[in-house]
């Protein structure tokens, strides 16, 4: 009678200290509470899906009609040419614009590939902490956190690409050309544009949208989670 008292006794004087020190341990060797998975094995699940998910999107964007046969990112005239652009097609320079467009597109497929190392280098130095909350978040998490965090980054690593290929395909003489001949028109108004910032923010606009599509796709497809690591850690996340 005496033993399973103090049994009981000792249990009930360190049952809470206990599960502390469960939670406490359960954190040094890396278990989230939520997925039951190591931290090493959420972070690295989830930076092999941000891997395979940027070089689908590159390789989809930085292709020949990679951004002209995509409607859902193709580089059209800027808003604030569209009067420019209809002016000059009433008066019979449509091919003319036709053209821009098409060199624009060019230009912004054949920076794409350029994407490729500063994605990988942006999911490598990504902490845990980003990891988990990524993880947990909506079915862009990561495309928005790569958004907020690594455009201005791009932007400085396709602005020369973007120029050297938009001098390449005669862009910029096009652009002039254009609104040179707008020029004639009666009444026109002067127009002016960073056709080279344009491109570039375009053609980041696209290759996000489409890092976005590959990332739902591992998010609610699972056809998409290619390997065994993507297969559990997106089970274990809900999604």
């Amino acid at each position: 009678m005496i033993r399973p008292l103090i049994v009981a006794v000792f249990v009930i004087l360190f049952s809470v200290p206990a599960h502390a020190q469960l939670d406490q341990l359960e954190k040094r060797i890396g278990i989230n509470d939520a997925s039951g998975l190591s931290e090493t094995k959420v972070a690295s699940g989830l930076k092999q899906a941000l891997q395979v998910g940027s070089e689908n999107a590159v390789k989809i964007v930085g292709k020949p009609n990679g951004y002209f046969g995509n409607e859902a990112i193709k580089i059209g005239m800027p808003k604030d040419l569209h009067l420019l652009e209809s002016g000059m097609r009433e008066i019979g320079f449509g091919p003319k614009i036709d053209e821009f467009i098409l060199s624009m597109n060019r230009s912004a497929e054949a920076a794409a590939p350029a994407a490729r190392k500063i994605f990988i280098d942006a999911i490598l130095a990504m902490s845990f902490e980003d990891a988990k909350r990524i993880l947990s978040g909506d079915n862009t998490a990561a495309t928005q956190y790569f958004k907020e965090k690594t455009t201005g980054q791009l932007t400085d690593a396709f602005t020369p690409v973007v120029k050297k290929t938009m001098a390449e395909n005669g862009v910029v003489k096009q652009y002039d050309a254009i609104t040179e001949q707008y020029k004639n028109i009666p009444f026109a108004k002067s127009q002016s544009l960073d056709i080279d910032h344009y491109v570039v923010s375009k053609a980041l606009d696209g290759l996000f949208y489409e890092l976005g599509e590959q990332e739902k796709q591992i998010r609610t497809n699972p056809a998409a989670r290619t390997t065994d690591l993507l297969k559990e850690v997106f089970s274990h996340a809900g999604h």
